[in-house]
């Protein structure tokens, strides 16, 4: 039951969606008797009408012909069901001012979980009207229900079709089923042919239900009816999709009056920060990627993305990342709502903070990454770590900034180049013997006399490969104190010239 946990739902219905979507487009649309039409077993049919037409007496359903004997001015257009879904999917984003999740409930409707949030906007009528007076802005007709649980907010606000309606908290099962037993039967959500079955044995109300036997109204209905009638009396849960992950940890501060400059952006921020940030401390976990999102006046959503190369949880280095970007934002007529959401993290032991630093000691190589991540890409931004592997251009790799070691350590022992030729440049050389170094080679056309050499070093890939012959590496250095990585490719085979490589050069 909800009136153990206490979460409440809010149904926001827009009964004449596809028809006011229209008129926004046509505004001359919302002053004439409107109609969307589709076609359906070879038949034009209306699919969906305006408040003009139903009150002419025309309702979705009806066969276009007919419906023009009766009116006969009626304005028509085809529907357009993906349009419709996108319009309903932009409010359900929109919706995202007043909680995190919101989603979708059917082709005109959205579910809204406010457990927790209504007090942010002074209570749950005070929401209701917020968010009816907005969408009333936008030209659209919502109603709302506020309950324990989805299905009984769905069945609230289509229960009366001027106004909303808000449903007590249940604290039983009987309360709940005092509160919704005069609801029409169609508020409970049926597909039309068991409501059709269930009216048709007279059956009018939720509460004509109550004294059916389940097992008997199974068998003679299906189970449909059985499991509505439990999800909207609380007697089994039932799951609602956010139209985008709930990210676990989240700050939102809304405004009585819309801000638009800097300072006041900024000091909204640093609030959200504080609380995002002990949120985090208390589940101890740091963040690593960060939205703050900006719900302004017309209706629309400015988002700002950042990054952090390891997990954080102190608001002075996040804020002088979100700093540097927040030119990015145009408040418009001004933001209504900020939310700043940690949509990924990681743990962070207490351990990892210094707590003689605020910001956790985080303005030293931490916050240069960052800064250089957010500007141009974490992907372009790596250290060198050693792979396991013998072979030059193997034996290192590319790993995040703060990523772990590894297993592998660097190879001491013999010198490496710093820097190494991708791929290995082919020369030509001169050895007095094949295994002795080279006493002369030319590449791009110029001799380079060796002065002195070392070698060989002769290195091999992984056995399990088998994909490169083995190779005799020297470093020499040149009449000009130059020195290079030379290797020989294969072993010597009499009558066959050596194929030789300068691979890397030394600083």
């Amino acid at each position: 039951m909800a009136g153990k946990g206490k979460r409440r739902f809010l149904c926001v219905w827009f009964p004449w969606l596809v028809t006011e979507r229209l008129a926004r487009r046509e505004p001359e649309l919302a002053r004439q008797v409107t109609a969307a039409i589709e076609e359906q077993r070879g038949r034009l049919v209306l699919a969906a009408v305006n408040r003009r037409a139903q009150h002419a007496g025309l309702t979705p359903g009806m066969v276009l012909a007919d419906a023009r004997a009766v009116q006969p001015v009626l304005q028509t257009r085809f529907v357009n069901r993906a349009a419709d879904r996108a319009s309903l999917v932009r409010l359900a984003n929109w919706a995202t001012r007043y909680t995190p999740w919101a989603g979708l409930a059917d082709e005109n409707s959205l579910f809204l979980d406010i457990s927790g949030c209504a007090h942010l906007f002074g209570g749950e009528a005070a929401l209701a009207d917020d968010l009816v007076r907005r969408l009333a802005g936008f030209g659209l007709t919502p109603l709302v229900g506020i309950a324990d649980t989805p299905g009984a907010a769905w069945a609230a606000c289509r229960a009366r079709q001027e106004e909303g309606t808000i449903l007590a908290p249940f604290e039983s099962l009987t309360d709940a089923m005092t509160a919704l037993k005069d609801f029409p039967l169609p508020t409970l959500r049926l597909s039309p042919d068991v409501l059709d079955s269930l009216t048709g044995f007279g059956l009018r109300t939720l509460g004509a239900l109550y004294p059916l036997e389940r097992r008997a109204l199974t068998e003679r209905f299906g189970a449909e009816p059985v499991e509505r009638l439990d999800q909207a009396l609380g007697v089994t849960d039932e799951p609602i999709s956010p139209i985008a992950p709930v990210p676990p940890h989240q700050a939102r501060e809304a405004f009585a009056e819309a801000i638009a400059t800097r300072e006041a952006i900024d000091g909204a921020l640093r609030l959200l920060l504080d609380a995002l940030c002990r949120s985090l401390a208390e589940s101890g976990e740091g963040a690593r990627r960060l939205v703050l999102a900006c719900h302004r006046a017309d209706g629309s959503v400015c988002r700002l993305r950042l990054g952090t190369s390891r997990a954080s949880r102190w608001p002075a280095p996040l804020f002088r990342l979100f700093a540097e970007r927040l030119d990015e934002i145009d408040p418009g007529f001004g933001i209504e709502v900020m939310a700043l959401a940690a949509t990924r993290t990681e743990p962070l032991a207490a351990a990892q903070a210094d707590w003689r630093a605020k910001d956790g000691g985080g303005a030293g190589l931490a916050e240069l990454v960052d800064r250089l991540g957010n500007r141009f890409g974490f992907g372009r931004i790596a250290r060198p770590r050693p792979h396991q592997s013998w072979l030059p251009e193997r034996a290192v790799e590319e790993a995040q900034p703060f990523a772990a070691a590894g297993g592998t350590n660097w190879p001491a022992g013999r010198e490496r180049p710093l820097r190494l030729l991708a791929p290995p440049e082919p020369v030509e050389a001169m050895a007095p013997v094949p295994d002795d170094p080279p006493v002369l080679f030319r590449r791009r056309g110029k001799a380079y006399r060796v002065r002195s050499a070392d070698g060989p070093e002769r290195l091999e890939g992984e056995w399990w490969l088998k994909d490169e012959p083995p190779r005799d590496y020297y470093m020499v250095e040149d009449e000009e104190g130059r020195r290079y990585w030379l290797y020989r490719q294969g072993l010597y085979e009499p009558g066959t010239a050596p194929r030789w490589f300068l691979h890397g050069v030394f600083a």
